[in-house]
């Protein structure tokens, strides 16, 4: 067990100058077993929001300025913990292989913005998949000792193509777009080139592969790619008003190559009437059906 605890969210800039170390295998030459995560958490104490890049977010994915924490913010403080525990621990995979497949976080009541709260980040989850190995960040924001925030974010590593049994026995789900509810939220917009290095300061995710076309080539993309969270964030901006306390599940599908015009299409969020009432929504290609992301919003009860 390698916990560590921090007075404050360490800057991203000093967890890049490590970073170098995830063009390899990090840990003893490669010799990091494949089998397991390390047994480590890392903790935040005394976490005070950063009341100038909270602004910078809210204006750059499209939240209101009204005195609360975005549910998919924390998800954004959490990766320089994330970044600093890939680097520091016998840590089995190459941080620049890494795919964010899935994410999941849990509001159990509003969050002000002038709040203290403890954040921990721990591993888990470590499982096969066709494609190489999955595994888990989890996330817990505490008021005291009440958790009034969780998240979940999955991330696969590559390590072997999927054979033609694998593909037989799991196919791939078809994701469809629906047709839209009057009653829901439809909305139409461009994704500007630049949104990738926008972002990219204002979170503190700087992979090559959302900044620039030449960058991203070198890890097989034709252009830049959106940032998965600003994506997320952007469909949860535009969905309005949710209840107090939501989970809120996406699957990241096929990339929003920059720059890109693109459709969310919602469910009414008046369905969230009762706990485990639930709101579907997807963000497509608005010149096609290809689907950048899929998720669902389920209302919860106030208390963990």
């Amino acid at each position: 067990m390698s916990d560590k605890h921090y007075d404050a969210l360490p800057k991203a800039h000093t967890t890049y100058a490590n970073i170098v170390k995830s063009l390899l295998p990090i840990g003893n030459g490669g010799k990091v077993s494949r089998d397991q995560l390390p047994q480590s958490t890392y903790y935040v104490d005394d976490l005070h929001i950063d009341q100038e890049n909270l602004d910078d977010y809210r204006k750059i994915c499209g939240f209101a300025d009204d005195g609360k924490v975005p549910a998919t913010y924390f998800s954004v403080l959490s990766q320089t913990l994330q970044m600093n525990m890939m680097v520091k621990e016998p840590f089995p995979f190459a941080m620049l292989g890494l795919v964010h497949v899935d994410n999941s976080v849990t509001q159990y009541r509003p969050i002000g913005e002038r709040e203290t709260v403890a954040m921990s980040v721990t591993f888990d989850n470590l499982r096969d998949h066709a494609q190489g190995q999955q595994f888990d960040f989890v996330t817990i924001v505490k008021s005291e000792d009440e958790v009034i925030w969780e998240g979940t974010s999955t991330y696969l590593s590559r390590s072997k193509k999927p054979s033609s049994k694998d593909k037989k026995s799991t196919p791939r789900p078809v994701m469809v777009k629906p047709e839209v509810n009057e009653a829901g939220v439809h909305s139409i917009f461009e994704v500007p080139e630049d949104i990738g290095r926008r972002y990219a300061f204002v979170s503190g995710d700087f992979n090559l592969i959302h900044l620039h076309p030449l960058s991203a080539r070198a890890f097989g993309f034709p252009k830049a790619i959106a940032h998965g969270m600003w994506s997320k964030a952007k469909c949860l901006a535009l969905m309005g008003d949710l209840p107090d306390a939501y989970t809120i599940d996406v699957s990241f599908k096929l990339p929003i190559f920059l720059p890109a015009e693109v459709e969310l299409i919602a469910e009414p969020v008046a369905q969230l009437t009762t706990v485990d009432n639930t709101c579907e929504f997807g963000l497509y290609s608005s010149k096609n059906n290809k689907p950048h992301l899929a998720g669902v919003v389920t209302s919860k009860s106030d208390s963990k």
